[in-house]
């Protein structure tokens, strides 16, 4: 129990009439912005401002400390979506490898089309190992040769045919690890967004809060109230504080990972822009996006050439049973002279060698059982992923939808129905016909429905992201 002397407690009257007076006019323009009750603010602290100068309080009640709010440093430029996409594609570095992956797999098919390198031989023939005379035995020589392996026909196609699809396979992984990074990044900064929202619906919570405590301390002061609404007051008060950490924390992580996609230092915080659109885009039929998916899904093109190659490498397999083969020609130099006084004539000779499949059920036969249970596996996996790709489209199309009707349910009926509401009770608090209890479970009611407004634009903007990467396409509407 706090206890004043009478000098002090003129002075404590005349202090909090001139401090409520001063809060008021200070959050005037805060509460005018979200809702007409803010006259009725104003006009309930001049009365009860000047009914204190006159009555002394029966017993003052001390406010509680408020708790100190980190505030968010941010950069000077905000970031747009447009260009927090730009920078992702530019500068990503897990997208930058993937480019340079598909550019070695492009690499690959003119090498697996060409021949083996032609082999030269030199070779010194039946040298005798007493003299090593070069003239001394006829079948002494110096024999220079050429060789060139030779695959069966129609290897060096089926090669080139798999290498061919294989980087066009990784070419298009680059596509879909592109539409994948823009989905990242668009989900995380409508994340941000969200956060940005809510907590400044906080800190005008916050606000109307302080307005109603000095209030209820007001008319507590007077002897019109209840000292357990100022209480009850600064218990919401700092659950809101609470909240407001907690959002704090979460947007932290969520630019750090937006950091992380756009390639930028960690603690490098992201200020988004004040004014975001709200519109959201009315869409066609799921089966449409599905249609479009099969079509431009670079994930289902991946796969598909990833088939055509495994259908080439069991070809191939069949190819091995036949043999490859080897040709070459040598020319051996001769010196000395015959017994009739005659120069020793050069020799020429002429090498075909054939490979035998000698172990075709150890080898060949096993390989072309190889590459037929690969191809099934390949073919398997597309029949999967197109199902899973038509679930994706679906499963987004119908998040959308649902988002979309819950946040114009909120913004068009909810929100207006509940500041009414709040409007309602703070004029029936100025006459004492509504308690405070209801009075401030109104405003929270009015919070909870303005976050859950944001977070149904926010979760539908991501279903929006899901859709468009899930359909192949890179944005279906920024607005």
């Amino acid at each position: 129990m706090i206890s004043l002397s009478p000098n002090r407690r003129a002075r404590a009257r005349g202090n909090s009439a001139l401090t409520t007076t001063r809060r008021a006019s200070r959050t005037n323009a805060i509460y005018q912005r979200r809702t007409p009750a803010a006259s009725l603010i104003v006009f309930l602290l001049a009365g009860v401002a000047t009914d204190v100068a006159a009555r002394a309080p029966t017993e003052p009640v001390a406010t509680l400390a408020e708790p100190a709010l980190a505030t968010p440093e941010l950069f000077l430029t905000a970031l747009t979506l447009p260009e927090a996409l730009r920078i992702a594609v530019d500068g990503n570095p897990g997208l930058a490898e993937m480019r340079s992956r598909a550019q070695a797999a492009a690499q690959v098919p003119s090498q697996a089309g060409s021949l083996p390198d032609p082999k030269i031989n030199l070779n010194a023939l039946n040298l005798p190992v007493d003299t090593f005379s070069r003239s001394q035995e006829a079948m002494t020589q110096m024999q220079f040769g050429v060789s060139q392996s030779f695959p069966f026909p129609g290897t060096l196609r089926l090669r080139r045919e798999a290498a061919t699809y294989e980087a066009e396979a990784a070419s298009l992984s680059v596509d879909e690890a592109r539409l994948r990074l823009l989905r990242d990044v668009k989900k995380a900064w409508w994340e941000l967004a969200y956060l940005d929202r809510a907590m400044a619906i906080i800190r005008d919570n916050l606000t109307l809060i302080d307005q109603f405590i000095d209030i209820a301390n007001t008319k507590y002061g007077v002897g019109k109230g209840l000292q357990q609404d100022v209480l009850l007051g600064q218990v919401e008060r700092g659950r809101l504080h609470d909240r407001m950490l907690q959002l704090q924390g979460m947007r932290g992580v969520m630019a750090a990972r937006l950091n992380a996609s756009l390639a930028r230092p960690q603690n490098a915080l992201v200020k988004l822009p004040e004014r975001i659109d709200e519109a959201l885009p009315s869409l066609p039929v799921p089966g449409q996006f599905i249609s479009e998916a099969e079509q431009q899904r670079p994930l289902l093109a991946v796969l598909a050439n990833k088939v055509n190659a495994a259908e080439a490498n069991r070809e191939l397999a069949e190819k091995s049973r036949y043999p490859n083969f080897s040709l070459g020609a040598n020319y051996g130099f001769r010196d000395g002279m015959n017994p009739n006084g005659s120069s020793r004539a050069d020799f020429f000779s002429v090498m075909l060698s054939v490979d035998i499949p000698l172990y075709a059920g150890n080898k060949q036969r096993r390989l072309i059982s190889q590459r037929s249970a690969e191809l099934s596996a390949q073919n398997d996996a597309l029949l999967d992923t197109r199902n899973q790709v038509s679930a994706e489209v679906q499963a987004a199309w119908y998040a959308f939808s649902q988002a979309q009707e819950q946040s114009q349910l909120f913004r068009g009926g909810i929100i207006p129905q509940s500041r009414q509401t709040v409007e309602s009770m703070l004029a029936g608090y100025q006459v004492n016909k509504v308690d405070f209890l209801n009075l401030v479970q109104s405003q929270i009611s009015l919070y909870n429905f303005e976050q859950q407004y944001w977070r149904a634009l926010t979760q539908a903007r991501q279903a929006l992201a899901d859709l468009a990467a899930a359909s192949g396409q890179e944005s279906i509407d920024e607005n």
